[in-house]
C-alpha cells in the first residue's frame, strides 16, 4: 500500500513507541537501548534547543527526525543540527523525508539559526537535491 497523504507534526508523548520502532531500523553504529532512548525521548520533549518531528500518515508513524540548535562563536548565530532522519523504507520516495527537513528547517530559522548541517553515509543524493552543500568532513571518536 502506497503512501498518500501524510502530516508532519512535532513529537508529543504518545509518539514514544512508535518513534522507537524508527529508532530501531535507524541505527546501524550503535544498538539501541529501551532504557536510554526512553530517557532521551523525555529529555528531547523538553528542550527548548532540541525539536523533534514525526511524520504520520495512513493512521501511523512514517518517519522522524530529531535536531538540536547551539550557540556558536563565528556563525554570528546559532546553527542547528539535524542528528537523525529516518522514514520507514516502505514509505520512501514520496516526500516524507523533505517534508521533515523543510520542517527542521524553519524550525531553525524561527529560532534565528545561521544555518543547518547534518551528517550522512547513505543520503548524500537526497540531501544536495534539497539545497544542501558538501562542506567538510565529519570526524568521530567513540567514547563507548
Amino acid at each position: 500500500m502506497e503512501l498518500t497523504k501524510f502530516g508532519v507534526r512535532p513529537a508529543v508523548e504518545r509518539d514514544r513507541d512508535a518513534v522507537w520502532v524508527l529508532v530501531q531500523q535507524f541505527a546501524v553504529s550503535y544498538q539501541p537501548d529501551r532504557e536510554h532512548f526512553d530517557a532521551a525521548f523525555s529529555a528531547v520533549l523538553s528542550d527548548d534547543n532540541m525539536v523533534a518531528l514525526v511524520a504520520v500518515g495512513d493512521g501511523r508513524t512514517v518517519g522522524y527526525l530529531l535536531a538540536n540548535h547551539h550557540q556558536t562563536f563565528f556563525a554570528n548565530a546559532p546553527v542547528a543540527w539535524v542528528e537523525e532522519v529516518m522514514v520507514a523504507e516502505s514509505d520512501r520516495g514520496v516526500g516524507v523525508g523533505r517534508v521533515l527537513m523543510e520542517r527542521a528547517e524553519a524550525w531553525a530559522k524561527e529560532a534565528g539559526a545561521a544555518y543547518v548541517a547534518l551528517a550522512t553515509r547513505r543520503a548524500a543524493e537526497f540531501y544536495g537535491a534539497l539545497g544542501y552543500e558538501e562542506s567538510a568532513a565529519f570526524f568521530r571518536k567513540r567514547l563507548h
